[in-house]
């Protein structure tokens, strides 16, 4: 082969691998996770949101990440974190928590706060303040915050050795999990953001960073509309 010929062979090459990468670029830009709506309830201004917290995801660019799995209408989980919200209405949030625990790092955090009578449900008891000392005796596993609505909600975790325990989502309900349930309001229209702050954003500057600042994994935004 001449060298010309060597020569167009090579950019040839090169032109089909920068298709490549253009095309690997452009499709991850347009991989955002999807939004998903609450489900109306048949009571009037009430709609129903179910989530799971999972300690590995098991899908997307990273899979051993911690995240977040919300359920549409249909029952159908999805890998995201962008929620759909009508306004001036009552959320009705049901929470599993497969992941496992560890230590807040300041007891304010265990404080339930933005909430329907600042309570939430936990495993059906009524609670003011998560303990991790108490209870299952596994620590926090995760906090859902939405500072923009004032909302602090610690959850527990599960025994990182039970036989059931979930390794990858999205999770059911024969595995290992605790059960949180809790009311809050949303106003008018509005985007907010929320994110696990303890015990996800030990090791980051100001809770940040990893899962914690990437959207579909440990944070997103409640979009009211």
């Amino acid at each position: 082969m001449s060298k010309g010929a060597r020569a167009g062979a090579l950019l040839v090459s090169f032109a089909a691998l920068l298709g490549l990468i253009v095309f690997a670029v452009a499709g991850y830009l347009r991989s955002t996770p999807p939004t998903v709506s609450a489900t109306p309830s048949s009571t009037p201004g009430v709609v129903n949101l179910v989530m799971q917290t999972d300690g590995a995801v098991g899908v997307g660019p990273h899979p051993n990440w911690v995240g977040y799995f919300i359920q549409d209408a249909n029952g159908a989980w999805h890998q995201t974190t962008l929620i759909q919200l009508p306004t001036h209405s009552t959320v009705h949030v049901t929470l599993y928590e497969y992941d496992s625990g560890g230590n807040l790092r300041n007891t304010v955090w265990s404080k339930i706060q933005g909430t329907v009578g600042n309570i939430a449900y936990v495993n059906g008891v009524a609670e003011n303040i998560v303990n991790p000392n108490s209870n299952t005796g596994n620590g926090i596993a995760h906090t859902f915050n939405v500072p923009g609505l004032g909302i602090n909600v610690p959850m527990y975790g599960v025994s990182s050795t039970a036989k059931n325990f979930c390794n990858a989502g999205p999770c059911n309900l024969s595995e290992a999990h605790t059960t949180i349930t809790f009311q809050f309001h949303t106003g008018g229209v509005g985007s907010y953001r929320w994110q696990c702050f303890v015990p996800c954003g030990l090791g980051y500057v100001d809770g940040n960073g990893g899962p914690m600042q990437n959207i579909g994994y440990m944070a997103g935004f409640l979009k009211v509309v």
